[in-house]
């Protein structure tokens, strides 16, 4: 019976404490925040000081190292060859469409020029300007037609000078 006595007493404390924990639950305050997880725990840190330490040497770095470079190198010149052509036509198309324009220019302003040459070289105003300036057609025996055979390619007459008299 005494371990019935046991539970009993161990029952009735539980009960009791219950109690007691719901009577401080309804005196406490009923806006206070019950305690964070690992609030009691706290973290300090160390200074280490690694100063007087020395890195050992590692001979298979070295051949890591330039053999990661090398696969870099390799690597970037397998893409720049992959690139390059796309690259390469993608700039043909801008000179190609930059010469399409620069000739539909130069069309437009070989049109402009022949329409205002033709506009200059006009008889109305090749005759308007020869009024202005009172030119006269030439007579009949002032043309010489270049086209002539008789003229053997000399049009003008070569004389020789002169002699003039010396003066003594």
């Amino acid at each position: 019976m005494a371990t019935l006595a046991t539970i009993f007493n161990r029952t009735n404390a539980m009960a009791a404490g219950a109690h007691r924990v719901e009577a401080a639950r309804a005196e406490s305050d009923p806006f206070r925040l019950r305690a964070l997880p690992n609030d009691g725990i706290y973290f300090y840190s160390k200074r280490i000081d690694n100063s007087r330490l020395q890195r050992q040497a590692d001979p298979a770095a070295a051949g890591q190292c330039w053999s990661a470079v090398s696969a870099a190198a390799v690597l970037l010149m397998i893409g720049a060859s992959i690139i390059a052509p796309n690259v390469a036509s993608v700039l043909a198309g801008y000179k190609l469409e930059a010469l399409k324009q620069e000739r539909q220019s130069l069309i437009d302003r070989q049109k402009d020029l022949v329409a205002r040459e033709a506009v200059l070289l006009s008889p109305e105003r090749l005759n308007s300007l020869a009024k202005d300036r009172r030119l006269a057609s030439p007579l009949s025996g002032q043309i010489i037609h270049l086209d002539n055979p008789s003229l053997d390619g000399h049009f003008a007459k070569a004389e020789a000078p002169s002699a003039a008299p010396s003066q003594q």
